[in-house]
């Protein structure tokens, strides 16, 4: 298992692995049933995706609106006078350029030397309906030998639009990915292709079998079923 240490300046921001908040940013706890209303985390990749990684907290107790204006950023939010005898930049957050704005973070984590953090939006930025929620911009950071995590990035809001910080809701999640991508892609051979093609095929014609106790259909009429993760199946089509 990876150990992932950290240190925060602010015991705000909270760091903890991601966790769906029902009721919350992934919806109600409906159950799987006809009649239930859909929610993300009734999709089985989606909720193992939303929880991989780990999930940091707007860390201070006023509201902060982040608006675009005539091209320009405005910082709604009242963070008060600096803290004493502190050398931290005040207030945390400012512009960068007019696409985007930055937060010290001022958190370190610290992992083996194979391994890198990547910032990105918390899952609940795809969930989200009211285009409010702050969107942390990808980046790879080699924090076994960087010790502090100084600023993040997040991309502006449109013009007219307005990000909102909130105190106690997550702003950004963290994840835990080797430091070098080590891949090459390349095409299947033809045998290879052929099996995968026929497994699909296979799984296509049993479906109604393998989902025959997980099939439910939603209040606004969209079929879920359990297919996914009954087995070593692939993805195909909807999930339950």
């Amino acid at each position: 298992m990876q150990e992932i240490k950290f240190r925060l300046v602010n015991p705000g921001l909270q760091p903890r692995r991601t966790k769906l908040e029902m009721p919350g940013w992934a919806g109600n706890a409906e159950p799987r049933t006809d009649g239930s209303h859909e929610y993300v985390w009734h999709c089985m990749p989606f909720t193992e995706g939303a929880q991989y990684g780990i999930e940091i907290f707007y860390p201070y107790e006023n509201e902060l609106r982040v608006t675009k204006k005539d091209g320009s950023l405005a910082f709604e939010g009242d963070f008060g006078p600096p803290p004493p005898e502190s050398d931290l930049e005040w207030p945390p957050f400012r512009s960068f350029g007019r696409e985007y704005y930055t937060y010290q973070l001022l958190l370190d984590l610290k992992v083996g030397k194979e391994w890198a953090v990547r910032t990105e939006p918390h899952p609940r930025f795809y969930t989200d309906s009211t285009d409010t929620v702050p969107i942390a911009v990808p980046a790879l950071l080699r924090t076994e030998w960087w010790p502090m995590i100084s600023f993040v990035g997040v991309k502006s809001p449109g013009e007219g639009r307005t990000h909102i910080f909130r105190p106690g809701e997550p702003m950004m999640q963290i994840l835990l990915l080797p430091v070098t991508a080590d891949f090459t892609l390349m095409p299947m051979a033809e045998e290879e292709a052929a099996e995968r093609e026929l497994r699909g095929r296979r799984i296509h014609a049993s479906r109604p079998t393998l989902a025959a106790d997980s099939t439910w259909v939603s209040r606004t009429d969209t079929v879920f079923d359990g297919t996914y993760p009954g087995g070593h199946m692939g993805n195909v089509g909807l999930h339950d």
